[in-house]
């Protein structure tokens, strides 16, 4: 599922391997129209009109002993296909399963008309305006993974840009709660982006301020903004002095500290400390 532009960075930004099914528009038709099975992954064949053909053999690896910990965590998508199941999703899922020495993969059974028709609806959905940005963006994270559309092709289904697509996709990033949270505060997209990126304490620091105050998006990417340039800052100042506070250990023998316009010489013990004195 990689992006233009983006290259497999884009891969590790969102977890589209999972599709939230509270947020997914098309679970109850999925279900009706899919089965859920343990299939033999020697019933299992590939695609040839597949255009990937080459696979990181070093990733595949990876995968598989990931999957020999802990299982296959999310099934791969077939339709069935003279009595075996062709891929139509997963197929890196397979090839690492196959790998590890697995007899059996789950597999999500579909038939191409309720495939396609399927696809149609998620589409359709996408392109509704009352959709929240967590919908739309499980339907595109449905349409990546289950489908194996790319950004570009989904962008062109739905009508929007790439970066559209891309912007959206990454509110998957956010935690369950604060997702929840969004979609029930009525909280925009804008508002949300810059939290993409935050790790969890922070989130859960900032958020309620933005409910309760009404932080408008521009004012989000202003604290982060803010936030970033005082950690940096922060950051230089904390590495300002380690030569000089280096020099002035090796020469004096006991732990320096230099913060602002004070030195501060640290003594383990009385004789330390003595010594100090007669060598300053």
């Amino acid at each position: 599922m990689t992006a233009k532009g983006l290259g497999r960075g884009f891969e590790s930004l969102i977890p589209t391997d999972l599709v939230d099914e509270e947020f997914d528009l098309t679970a109850t038709e999925d279900k009706d129209s899919s089965e859920l099975k343990q299939l033999k992954i020697s019933d299992i064949i590939r695609d040839e009109g597949q255009p990937r053909r080459e696979f990181d053999e070093g990733a595949i690896e990876a995968l598989a002993a990931s999957i020999k910990e802990h299982g296959v965590l999310q099934p791969i998508v077939v339709t069935r296909e003279d009595g075996k199941y062709k891929i139509v999703a997963g197929e890196r899922r397979w090839r690492a399963s196959k790998l590890a020495g697995l007899d059996k993969i789950p597999a999500i059974i579909r038939t191409l008309d309720s495939q396609n028709r399927l696809e149609l609806s998620i589409i359709e959905n996408a392109q509704r305006e009352d959709l929240n940005a967590i919908e739309l963006a499980t339907a595109y994270a449905k349409l990546k993974t289950q489908f194996n559309l790319s950004t570009e092709e989904i962008a062109a289904k739905v009508g929007k840009s790439e970066s559209s697509i891309q912007g959206t996709m990454r509110l998957l990033n956010l935690p369950d709660e604060a997702k929840k949270i969004m979609v029930k505060e009525k909280l925009t997209e804008g508002v949300m982006r810059p939290l993409t990126t935050a790790d969890e304490a922070t989130i859960k620091k900032v958020l309620p301020k933005i409910v309760k105050e009404g932080w408008t998006a521009r004012k989000v990417e202003r604290y982060f903004q803010d936030n970033k340039k005082k950690s940096s800052t922060a950051l230089v100042k904390a590495h300002l002095n380690h030569k000089e506070e280096d020099a002035l250990s090796a020469k004096y023998g006991v732990n320096v500290k230099i913060s602002g316009k004070s030195i501060t010489f640290k003594c383990k013990t009385e004789a330390e400390l003595k010594d100090l004195i007669k060598k300053l």
